[in-house]
């Protein structure tokens, strides 16, 4: 009896200890957010190899999981496990009530396999398009959830293209075996010859010509790895996501959403190879992972122009915390597709080590959207390649810092494709290296406004610079050891 009350004493103060976390996250937000709310998971388990699975890296499980899904949904759902092995399968739809529960020495592998990937319409950076299904989709499910801590891949290197600069003579010389073209200029390598031709006609953008015929250029519409759209009540918890197709994980227009100590991880040349981008949702938390990835890592994105603006989504009410972001595009980015708008964002206790940029926020003309109410604080940088904190309303465009001397940037009338940044806040920054410690590039029509920093201290080459905004606040702020003071730093 005694060892019963110990157990139970044990687990009660476990989650007593849980639910005190939880609740420390939403202590003093400077917002209204309601609590984000948890999946409900009926108890039935079954496990994948009574459905004919086969973890020797070699079978196709498809079916297999495909079946034991069906099995579930059939009880009113539950856990399917996915015991130790190496699982080679096609796309894996999940459903309401399923929790995909990976050992921890089971590794996913997701065959490259065209065929297996048919090409449907969805959303990708903000649009309406039609891309490849994404080899674990869900769309309209309610209670879902990926656990166990276990490894899912996506074999992203049959898909993407390699650009010849980011890579060793090493790995330069391993990619060539693995057969494909390398560009006229010897610049990039593609996986095959629809891929190259979809590019030569989208530039550096990810939309081919639409005359083009879809299974020529499959490879070039590659999916995001994990595609969640329009779910509610979501866990995604201990697991890896890696080595995707294109971005790794693409929740989109989802409720309740929460991602707690995993880890997401792309090669750093992989072409558009996101960790995480939050879109158009609301009530996210994503607290205790890690992102090491090949562009941005936690980015937060609401839909791109007229098609972004038509679908009129928000993603608010985010709580991120206690994360840490090793190579990336950015740490913590939002936009640039941001045209349903963004506000109601906590970032804090993170860490960015060798990030191209720590706090990146972007956007253009042609956007629309407002993004407002975000506060940054306790974030800790180090060795950042480029800006510590940005505002760019010319991404894609011409910064100010590249107008020529004398040169007055016209002012467009505002309407509703005029993106618009306001009221963010970064407080207790600590940067320790970067090439500016601070960049803010605005529209002259509709300035970047109410931006204040606080107990913050930059090391960089270059200290703060500011084109085309207002309401610009310094408190206690060094850069190098020398304080910014509060007077106008635009030259326009």
């Amino acid at each position: 009896m005694k060892a019963r009350a110990l157990i139970l004493l044990f687990v009660a103060t476990a989650l007593l200890g849980a639910c005190s976390a939880e609740n420390d996250l939403y202590r003093d937000l400077p917002f209204d957010m309601p609590k984000v709310q948890a999946p409900r998971i009926p108890s039935c388990s079954v496990n994948l190899l009574d459905f004919g699975g086969a973890p020797d890296g070699v079978t196709l499980n498809t079916q297999a999981f495909a079946d034991a899904i069906d099995a579930l949904v059939q009880k009113g759902g539950g856990r399917l496990v996915v015991p130790a092995g190496i699982w080679r399968t096609g796309p894996i739809g999940l459903q309401s009530h399923i929790e995909l529960n990976v050992d921890k020495n089971a590794i996913i592998v997701f065959d490259p396999d065209q065929d297996l990937y048919p090409i449907i319409d969805t959303n990708f950076e903000g649009l309406d398009v039609r891309r490849c299904l994404s080899p674990i989709h869900a769309e309209g499910a309610t209670d879902i959830a990926i656990t166990g801590g276990g490894v899912i891949d996506g074999s992203g290197e049959f898909w993407r293209e390699v650009k010849r600069r980011k890579v060793s003579d090493d790995q330069w010389k391993a990619i060539l075996k693995r057969g494909g073209l390398v560009s006229e200029d010897g610049k990039n390598w593609f996986p095959d010859e629809g891929y190259a031709k979809a590019r030569a006609t989208a530039g550096s953008l990810n939309y081919p010509d639409p005359s083009l015929d879809e299974n020529e250029i499959k490879t070039f519409l590659r999916p995001v790895m994990v595609s969640l759209r329009n779910c509610e009540r979501i866990l995604l918890q201990d697991c890896t996501f890696q080595n995707s197709p294109c971005w790794n994980i693409h929740p989109l227009w989802c409720k309740d959403l929460t991602i707690r100590d995993i880890t997401v991880r792309n090669p750093h040349y992989s072409a558009n190879g996101d960790g995480i981008d939050i879109d158009a949702c609301e009530g996210v938390i994503l607290t205790g992972s890690s992102f090491d990835v090949g562009d941005d890592a936690i980015c937060i994105k609401s839909g791109k122009d007229a098609d972004g603006r038509r679908h009129a989504r928000k993603c608010r009410n985010l709580i991120i915390s206690d994360c840490t972001v090793y190579h990336g595009h950015g740490g913590f980015v939002v936009g640039s597709e941001m045209s349903g708008g963004v506000e109601n964002i906590v970032v804090r206790d993170c860490r960015f080590i060798g990030t191209d940029v720590g706090l990146r926020f972007k956007s253009t003309r042609g956007r629309g959207g407002l993004v407002k109410d975000i506060w940054c604080d306790h974030i800790y940088m180090k060795d950042i390649v480029s800006y510590g904190v940005i505002f760019n309303l010319y991404y894609a465009g011409v910064a100010a810092s590249d107008m020529a001397d004398g040169v007055v940037e016209p002012i467009v009338d505002v309407d509703e494709t005029t993106p618009e940044m306001r009221d963010i806040h970064f407080s207790d920054i600590i940067c320790a290296g970067a090439k500016q410690a601070i960049f803010i590039n605005g529209l002259p029509e509709l300035p970047v406004s109410g931006i204040s920093f606080a107990n913050s201290n930059f090391t960089a080459d270059k200290p703060a610079e500011i084109h085309f905004a207002t309401d610009i606040s310094f408190d206690n702020v060094l850069v190098n050891g020398k304080p910014i003071a509060n007077s106008p730093l635009s030259d326009r």
